[in-house]
């Protein structure tokens, strides 16, 4: 079965075409270089740069793929969650394509595609098992029962942690998209010199981000008052742990009490080196099963949503022309 899929969550216009685990092509054009001039994404410039290059992103993944659009047998979406607008420039496009060939469309969740990156790299990877999604906005502990079956151990209950990255990275003056500058330039943390604390949430799984940011933003504020400098490279690393103590923290107390052996990331954060680093280390040392994607498919991308999409098929979620995009929505949503 080949699938078209189409993402276009935030500011990445994404089109690919997958056969099961296997990705034909998978086209992706970036906003980044614009949204740059403003230090994070605009949601009305997003918006239209998804309705200039959708059509022809579409057409290189299928050219890339060797196909055209009569060999498609349906058309997957990312409907939610993420920015409205840009939402429905991709669901929109996706319901008049269906349309027009006759084939089935297939709605998928945004978060759930980001766990399925892990079943295009990891081909052996099956539920169930743990997976700690996080992002830039959206950070989870989720069981994954079964491949279209989810339940949420925990969240952030303000920030995201890629949020957090990205406020923190923008107010040390680095350039957009702050967590993967911050993360290149991060050198040793040092907790003497700047003691960041560690928010705790009344959740057992659950994160706190904002009391973080917080705290990062009123320590440079005050140096800048006292003509200090900051030692951006240390700060960055020091946040970069502690963001890193509390992902790890959490993810590994939940599997330790339910008894989890294989441990999924998953998400735009996963791509951290600290994270990813930390993570292999600790499972290493557990005797744990670790899976996160390629560097390639951690962002946004539409082969994760074709390779979600068809099991959210065989699962019987199909919708029809009254398919509307939405701005937030569980995991688990029923």
């Amino acid at each position: 079965m080949k699938i078209l899929a189409i993402e276009s969550s935030c500011d990445e216009t994404s089109a690919a075409v997958v056969e099961g685990r296997e990705v034909l092509s998978n086209i992706i054009a970036t906003q980044i270089a614009e949204h740059k001039i403003y230090g994070g994404v605009v949601p009305e410039i997003a918006s239209r740069r998804h309705t200039e290059a959708i059509s022809a992103v579409c057409d290189e993944a299928l050219d890339s793929a060797g196909i055209t659009y009569n060999d498609i047998d349906a058309i997957a979406v990312t409907f939610a969650p993420g920015l409205i607008g840009a939402l429905l420039v991709g669901v929109n496009f996706a319901k008049g394509l269906a349309l027009s060939l006759g084939v089935p469309l297939i709605p998928v969740h945004h978060l759930r595609s980001h766990i399925a990156a892990n079943y295009i790299a990891h081909k052996e990877l099956k539920p169930p098992f743990l997976c700690l999604l996080v992002s830039g906005g959206n950070t989870v502990i989720a069981e994954v029962t079964d491949y279209t079956t989810f339940k949420i151990l925990g969240g952030t209950k303000d920030d995201a942690a890629g949020e957090c990255f990205d406020k923190t990275a923008r107010c040390m003056g680095l350039s957009y998209p702050g967590g993967v500058t911050l993360d290149k330039i991060a050198t040793k943390s040092d907790f003497n010199k700047y003691p960041l604390p560690y928010p705790k949430s009344n959740g057992e799984y659950d994160f706190s981000f904002s009391g973080l940011k917080t705290a990062v933003i009123n320590t440079i504020h005050n140096a800048h008052q006292k003509n200090e400098e900051i030692d951006v490279p240390v700060l960055a690393a020091t946040v970069r742990e502690r963001v890193c103590d509390m992902l790890i923290d959490n993810t590994f107390k939940a599997a330790e009490n339910l008894g989890y052996t294989k441990i999924a990331v998953a998400g735009g954060v996963s791509a951290n080196s600290e994270l990813r680093k930390r993570m292999a280390e600790e499972c290493e040392k557990r005797g744990l099963e670790l899976y996160y994607p390629p560097l390639s498919l951690c962002g946004d991308n539409a082969a994760m949503v074709g390779a979600q999409a068809i099991f959210e098929f065989e699962n019987g979620n199909t919708a029809g022309q009254d398919l509307n995009a939405t701005a937030t929505l569980p995991i688990d949503y029923r």
